[in-house]
């Protein structure tokens, strides 16, 4: 029997029955969407991590130092106590990195706040998020100006009181007219706009375009660094391949400066952006763990549906079959032809299955930032997958039909 003729006996199958068909796929076709749904939203959110998280608040190939790390997940009563004996960085700490680093390195103080931005027209914009950093952190944290310019080295060491404004906080207070040259006050302070930044768009739903940047040293450190403390000190190495490096001599640099002995643990963190996302790479190796659990769960179920399936369909064409051994059909004939319905059939669902799963996932990536990352590996796997369970539901079915005796299968009714 040609492999052609038994999956067009199945698709026949399937358009004469729909309803029938429809919920003995209905198994695979879950259990392949789930594959495809759980793997596009995880990848996508994976790469949305990586990319535009780190990047916007790590920036690329940085350490930042902190007074402790940025993610501290299950911290008993003591370790909470001992975090908080930890000594607050200071402007000073940042001029020590800068000049004693022997590696090519960007070095940036940055503390961050939020206020009501007001606009010298009275207009506000409530909820922005207030820095005050080094000069150096629009290379850093790759922030470019659609209009203007950003503040210098030197405004920044002077403490000039002048700000960069975000897109968002530009069309909130000032409505379409050019910001640039115009004043704005912070918590009273007055301070002269300079430059505007280029649209970033939202980051987990918050957006990255209602902020004001301005030197670390001008009076916003009153409110983003009172008593002269600083809340990050980040340090970019020009060269990716020294990060590692830049990491090490920074602690040893801070070591020396905190008087701590070798054998002591360091009070403060000095993380990458790989060490701070961390957390995200143990929650997405736990899901990855747990899909084949998952949806083996759901293929199993459909596979033994369609076994069900086959069985009657073996039953009810017990003459059909009496027929074709009557005119010569071997046993290995009746034997293919099962196994091939039943697994054009699980193919089918499986196929269905992936339109599906795709059509979540553009949903999600429609209405969330996280992108739709489907790779082709894994449309590919979900078919596989159900081909294989077809095969596998219909050896059974097609050892019994293989079985049947002629003269027993043309008498019966």
């Amino acid at each position: 029997m040609h492999i052609w003729e038994g999956v067009t006996l199945a698709l026949q199958q399937i358009r004469t029955e729909k309803l029938k068909s429809f919920f003995s796929l209905l198994g695979v076709i879950l259990g392949v969407m789930f594959l495809i749904v759980v793997v596009t939203v995880v990848e996508g959110l994976d790469r949305y991590v990586r990319e535009d998280f780190t990047s916007q608040v790590f920036g690329v190939n940085t350490v930042t130092l902190r007074r402790w790390q940025s993610v501290n997940i299950n911290l008993t009563r003591e370790e909470r106590r001992a975090r908080n004996r930890r000594p607050r960085l200071r402007f000073d700490d940042a001029e020590a990195l800068r000049q004693q680093l022997t590696i090519p390195a960007r070095v940036a103080v940055e503390n961050s706040t939020g206020a009501t931005i007001v606009g010298d027209n009275g207009v506000t914009a409530s909820g922005a998020r207030v820095h005050g950093a080094s000069a150096s952190i629009f290379d850093i944290r790759a922030l470019n100006i659609s209009e203007g310019r950003a503040f210098s080295a030197q405004e920044d060491e002077a403490g000039s009181p002048v700000m960069v404004i975000g897109s968002e906080t530009a069309e909130l207070v000032f409505e379409g007219v050019s910001p640039v040259g115009r004043s704005v006050r912070v918590r009273g302070f007055p301070y002269r706009v300079i430059g505007v930044l280029e649209e970033r768009g939202t980051l987990f739903g918050q957006s990255q375009d209602n902020l004001v940047i301005a030197p670390a040293r001008s009076p916003i450190q009153a409110i983003t660094a009172p008593g002269g403390n600083v809340s990050d000190i980040i340090i970019q190495a020009v060269n990716a391949d020294q990060l590692r490096d830049i990491q090490l001599e920074a602690e040893g640099i801070m070591r020396v400066r905190r008087k701590l002995r070798p054998a002591e643990e360091p009070d403060f963190s000095l993380e990458t952006a790989d060490e701070a996302i961390s957390f995200w790479n143990n929650i997405s190796r736990i899901l990855f763990m747990a899909l084949p659990m998952l949806v083996s769960i759901s293929l199993v179920v459909g596979g033994i549906v369609i076994m069900n399936i086959m069985l009657v369909s073996v039953m009810e064409r017990t003459r059909e079959i009496g027929v074709r051994k009557a005119l010569g059909a071997r046993r290995r004939d009746i034997l293919t032809q099962v196994m091939i319905e039943s697994a054009t059939l699980s193919t089918v669902g499986a196929s269905f299955g992936v339109a599906v799963g795709l059509s979540i996932a553009k949903l999600v990536s429609a209405v969330s930032p996280i992108p739709a990352a489907v790779a082709p590996k894994w449309i590919t796997l979900g078919v596989l997958l159900g081909l294989t369970v077809g095969i596998v539901a219909g050896v059974y079915p097609a050892a019994r039909a293989s079985k049947l005796d002629p003269v027993d299968a043309l008498r019966y009714e």
